[in-house]
């Protein structure tokens, strides 16, 4: 097993190989896939032609365990390796075409001669639009895939009329899977169209990522799982998964993050982490899947399209000059103009209402290590002064004060002139003393409108509170693998799964209720009361904005902040959502230090 990454999430800087690099690499692919495990002789000797429902026929003859000879679409036989794993009354290939960047990963079901093709293919030239209108050259390294369902052609005997086909049926399972290579994951199947893993293995920190995926229904036990990091390495993995047994046969194909070309078939064996509801309509099953509509209603879709979410290719860089310039001019809290400001101001349609609990309250707050010391007044419902200990003038500031709980209040306020612009999202629990803040403020490393934060822990000091001298809200695993929709407004719901103890990922629901696109983010989980929650998410790589968020699992409401800035100006704004459970995966077990990686 190669070094793991430690590079922080969606950071990873990947070579754009060129076509003749890709091509010169995949020349070993001719010899066929390496596999760890033993490969199958099942298909030595035999010859089959297979017809597909999509004007692709391939003829087939193997030679030997690991040499075939091709034909495509009657054309000219073609000398390939290959490898082959069988898996519950069927077998798994894989090959290559030389010289042709592409090749085909086959499942044949042996009892009903019924197959799925799944041709792969490196530097397509596909073109994408941007936020910016212009057109964009997806990176070569990234595979492409187009699916043909259909079934080996028996002379004499009439083509059979059920085909595999789509499904929603994995939809809602997580699984976690380890390699005969060693290599482990967690995969969450909570879309019909992407899919959520966490590398536990080839990563040393448990982030969970996003990749478009498709899912196909072989019979009530067997199922076909393939993905391609998009905006990712780009790399191809695909494999069939028997439920009965909970194994898995298949490959993986493409370049690594160090470069390096990975072609291998494997076998794994999984454990079923746990299922949560579907909520599409009973007489909806996936059989259509969930692509992109050509402009052209009357035409065929493209080969290989599918729905891919590339948010950092519609995301402007800006330098931490150009941000603060552009707060200079509009800096807003808890207002603005409609359709200006970040896409947090939308989200409060089902917000908590506002409390006046803290109006002529004074207390000081006292962070751990270097943190700062605090002292905030409230004179309004929606002001309050702050200083840090050595300053002698108080600040004024907009704020707006949630209760989250009984007696554990939440609120919000930006730092008045500050450089890069910040804000301060404060818990405040009356009952115990104990306070944490997310100070968040403009610019990372990576990009001058993107945010950033850190967590403070600590006490409060006011007449009447005896704060403790050990105890703090902590960091906490309790809400992995938990799924929740979020109902930020009748007109926008999303689910959240919280995959790891480092990362979430959001799923949109469509008009159906059925899960689609996806995309992951880091954050962190501070644990405040039983079954009361902190979270704080950056979309890094994507929008830059972060939402920090109060979850009441009593009460099952939310309340938080958004802040993020751009060229319009830089924005502090609420959120708010009505939640509901959707379920929850057993993840917690396979995450924390371990020694045996």
């Amino acid at each position: 097993m190669s070094t793991p990454m430690n590079t922080p999430m969606h950071r990873a800087i990947y070579t754009n190989l060129t076509s003749d690099q890709i091509g010169e690499k995949l020349k070993v692919t001719e010899a066929g896939p390496a596999c760890a495990s033993e490969l199958s002789d099942v298909l030595v000797g035999r010859t089959f032609r297979i017809v597909t429902d999509r004007e692709l026929t391939l003829n087939y003859e193997f030679t030997s365990q690991n040499r075939l000879t091709l034909s495509e679409n009657g054309g000219a036989n073609i000398q390939a390796g290959y490898g082959a794993l069988t898996i519950k009354g069927g077998v798994v290939f894989s090959h290559m075409i030389p010289g042709a960047q592409k090749g085909y990963n086959v499942f044949v079901d042996l009892e009903t001669d019924l197959v799925t093709v799944i041709e792969v293919w490196f530097s397509s030239g596909l073109r994408i639009g941007t936020q910016a209108k212009n057109d964009l050259i997806v990176e070569d390294r990234e595979t492409q895939r187009e699916v043909y369902f259909g079934y080996i052609d028996v002379a004499g005997q009439k083509p059979p009329e059920v085909r595999h086909h789509r499904t929603n049926r994995v939809d809602g399972r997580g699984l976690h899977w380890k390699q005969d290579t060693g290599i482990e994951t967690l995969e969450y199947y909570i879309s019909v169209s992407s899919v959520n893993f966490v590398e536990l293995t080839r990563h040393t920190d448990y982030l969970g990522f996003c990749s478009p995926a498709d899912y196909i229904l072989i019979n009530d036990n067997l199922f076909i799982h393939n993905r391609s990091e998009a905006e990712f390495s780009g790399i191809f993995t695909m494999f069939v998964m028997d439920l009965f047994s909970v194994t898995q046969a298949g490959v993986r194909l493409g370049f690594n993050e160090r470069d390096e070309l990975e072609y291998y078939m494997f076998r794994g064996k999984g454990e079923i982490i746990g299922h949560i509801a579907r909520l599409e309509p009973f007489s909806e099953h996936g059989r259509d899947g969930m692509g992109v509509l050509p402009k052209d209603p009357q035409a065929a879709p493209a080969r290989g399209q599918r729905q891919v979410y590339r948010p950092v290719r519609t995301f402007p860089r800006m330098t931490d000059e150009e941000v603060h310039a552009a707060a200079l001019e509009r800096t807003v809290a808890f207002g603005g103009v409609a359709g200006v400001d970040a896409p947090q101001m939308t989200m409060a349609g089902h917000n908590m209402p506002f409390s006046d609990k803290l109006v002529g309250k004074e207390f000081t707050l006292r962070y751990d290590r270097i943190g700062p010391v605090r002292h905030y007044r409230f004179q309004e419902k929606y002001k309050l002064s702050y200083r840090d200990d050595g300053e002698t003038q108080w600040q004024e500031a907009d704020c707006r004060v949630y209760e989250a709980d009984a007696n554990l209040f939440f609120f919000s306020h930006l730092f008045i002139d500050s450089k890069p612009r910040a804000s301060a999202q404060v818990v405040v629990d009356l009952a115990n003393g104990l306070t944490t803040c997310i100070h968040s403020r403009m610019g990372t490393a990576y990009y001058g409108n993107e945010t950033t934060y850190y967590p403070l822990f600590g006490v409060m000091e006011m007449a009447g509170i005896h704060p403790p001298r050990y105890k703090r809200h902590e960091l906490t695993y309790e809400l992995v693998g938990r799924c929740i929709s979020m109902s930020w407004s009748d007109q926008m719901t999303s689910m959240h799964l919280y995959s790891s103890n480092q990362s979430m990922c959001w799923t949109i629901f469509t008009d159906d209720q059925t899960r689609g696109s996806q995309w992951s983010a880091p954050c962190i989980f501070i644990k405040l009361r039983p079954n009361v929650y902190m979270i704080s998410i950056n979309e890094e790589a994507c929008n830059g904005a972060q939402m920090i968020e109060m979850i009441n699992l009593k009460t099952m409401r939310a309340c938080g902040f958004g802040f993020s800035g751009g060229a319009r100006g830089v924005s502090l704004s609420l959120t708010g959502a009505l939640v509901r459970n959707i379920g929850r995966f057993d993840a917690t077990k396979f995450l924390g230090p371990r020694a045996d990686i």
